[in-house]
C-alpha cells in the first residue's frame, strides 16, 4: 500500500472521530472540519516523505490540535480553550494515543449536527457524507451528478448556518435526540436510495454511495443500540443490498425481480438484515416506518420466487406503512402488491386515484406501473401511452432502456 493509499484508508475510517474530537476540543464545529482538512493536507505532504506514522489517526489528531492552537494564537484569543488545548498537547511532541476500536459520543454528536433540522436536506446529505463519511467534495459531486462547486457551496453554507444558529457540539438530550433522530435516519436513507436506484446517469446502482449509507447505519446502530428504528433502517438497507448482485446483468442492464437469479443474492446480508429486524421487533414498541419496509424486504428475501412470495402479507405491511407514513410512493407500491395478490383489476383503481390526484407527476414510476397493469389487462394501446410517458420522465439511462424494450415488445 502506498502512502497516499494509506492516507485515504485512514481518512475514510477515522475522519468522523477526528473531526468529532477536534470539535469537542475547540467547541467550534466549522473550525474542527477545517482543522481536520488541514491535517489531511499535511499528511499528503509529510507521509510520502517520512513514511506512514505508527499511529496514523493519532498523528492526524495531533496535527489538527496543534493547528487549533495556532489558530487561537493568530486570533490573539488566549482564552480557556487555548489554555486547555496547549496543556493537553504532550510536552515531548508525541502523537495522541488512538484506540481504533473505540466508537464514542463524538461520532454520534457529529451525526446529529450534520443532520440538524436547521439545514436543508441537500445540505444535510452533503455535510454528512463529508464529515461523517469522509468523502471528498469531488466524490460527493460524482455520486449525485452535480458540480463540485455546488457541493462545496452547500457544505460552506451548512457550516455557516450551524454557526449562526449557535448549534453546540454535543449529543442532544434524550428528549431532543428522539425528536431529531428522524432527520439522521432520513439522511442515511436518502443516501442509500440514491445509491440503490440512481435517479440519473448511466449506472443503475452506485455501489459506493449505497455502501457508505450501510456503513453509517451500522455505526449508528452501535452508537444507539436501544433505538428500534435504527435497527429497522439497518435491516432495510442490508436486505435491499442483498439483491444487488442479481439486479444487473453483465453489461450493467437492469434485471427485473421476476428474472433475477436468487442464488446470487447475498445470503450474509440477508442474515444480517433479518438479525437487525429481529432486534427492532424485540424492543416491543411495534415497527416504525423503516422497520415495516424491512419486513417487506424480508418477505422478498425468504421467498423462493416471485410467485411464492407472501403477497397478502406484503399488502398488509404496506397498509400499515401507509397508515404510519402515508405517501404516494407507498400507495403505488401497495398497488403493485395488490396486483400480485389479487390481480391487476384490483390494483388499477389505486393507481388511477393517484394519477387523478396529480401524485408523482414528475416521476416515471406511476406511468410505469400503470402501463404494466394495462398490459396485463390486455389494454395495449393505453399501455403504450403510459410507457411512452414513463420513457420521457425516466432520468436513468439503464431504466429507460428497459422501458423502451417493453414498448418495442408491444409493437
Amino acid at each position: 500500500m502506498t502512502e497516499r493509499e494509506a492516507i485515504a484508508a485512514v481518512w475514510r475510517i477515522e475522519s468522523a472521530r477526528i473531526v468529532g474530537a477536534l470539535a469537542r476540543y475547540t467547541g467550534d464545529f466549522a473550525l474542527a472540519e477545517d482543522l481536520a482538512q488541514e491535517a489531511l493536507a499535511e499528511a499528503l505532504v509529510t507521509w510520502p516523505r517520512e513514511g506512514v506514522p505508527r499511529n496514523p489517526a493519532g498523528w492526524l489528531l495531533t496535527v489538527g490540535r496543534r493547528r487549533a492552537v495556532d489558530a487561537f494564537r493568530r486570533r490573539s484569543a488566549l482564552d480557556d480553550r487555548y489554555a486547555v488545548l496547549a496543556n493537553e498537547l504532550r510536552e515531548d511532541g508525541g502523537e495522541i494515543e488512538w484506540d481504533p476500536d473505540q466508537i464514542d459520543d463524538d461520532v454520534l454528536a457529529l451525526m446529529f449536527i450534520s443532520c440538524h433540522p436547521v439545514l436543508s436536506r441537500e445540505a444535510r446529505v452533503a455535510l454528512t457524507l463529508r464529515v461523517v463519511g469522509g468523502l471528498t467534495s469531488d466524490e460527493i459531486a460524482r455520486a449525485f451528478l452535480v458540480p463540485t462547486a455546488t457541493v462545496q457551496a452547500r457544505i460552506t453554507r451548512a457550516k455557516k448556518t450551524l454557526g449562526a444558529a449557535g448549534v453546540p457540539f454535543e449529543v442532544p438530550s434524550p428528549e431532543e435526540r428522539a425528536a431529531r433522530l428522524g432527520s439522521v435516519l432520513n439522511v442515511i436513507y436518502v443516501i442509500f436510495t440514491e445509491g440503490s436506484s440512481a435517479s440519473s446517469g448511466g449506472d443503475l446502482i452506485r455501489f459506493d454511495l449505497a455502501g457508505e449509507a450501510q456503513r453509517l447505519a451500522r455505526v449508528l446502530s452501535r452508537l444507539m443500540p436501544d433505538e428500534p428504528e435504527v435497527h429497522g433502517l439497518l435491516a432495510l438497507l442490508e436486505l435491499t443490498a442483498a439483491r444487488f448482485p442479481a439486479r444487473t446483468g453483465p453489461d450493467g442492464e437492469p434485471v427485473l425481480l421476476e428474472d433475477q437469479d436468487r442464488r446470487r443474492w447475498d445470503r450474509s446480508a440477508i442474515r444480517r438484515g433479518r438479525a437487525a429486524l429481529a432486534r427492532a421487533e424485540a424492543a416491543g414498541r411495534g415497527l416504525g416506518a423503516y422497520g415495516l419496509q424491512a419486513a417487506i424486504a424480508e418477505c422478498h428475501a425468504v421467498a423462493p420466487s416471485v410467485a411464492e412470495t407472501n403477497w397478502d402479507r406484503v399488502v398488509l405491511l404496506y397498509e400499515a406503512l401507509g397508515g404510519l407514513a402515508p405517501s404516494p410512493v407507498v400507495d403505488l407500491n401497495r398497488a403493485v402488491a395488490v396486483s400480485m395478490a389479487q390481480g391487476p383489476a384490483a390494483a388499477l383503481p389505486i393507481v388511477d386515484a393517484l394519477a387523478a390526484a396529480g401524485a408523482l407527476g414528475k416521476s416515471h414510476l406511476l406511468p410505469t406501473v400503470r402501463g404494466e397493469l394495462l398490459v396485463r389487462l390486455g389494454r395495449t394501446e393505453e399501455a403504450r401511452t403510459e410507457l411512452r410517458r414513463a420513457v420521457e420522465l425516466c432520468g436513468n439511462e439503464r431504466e429507460r432502456a428497459v422501458l423502451e424494450r417493453k414498448l418495442d415488445v408491444l409493437g
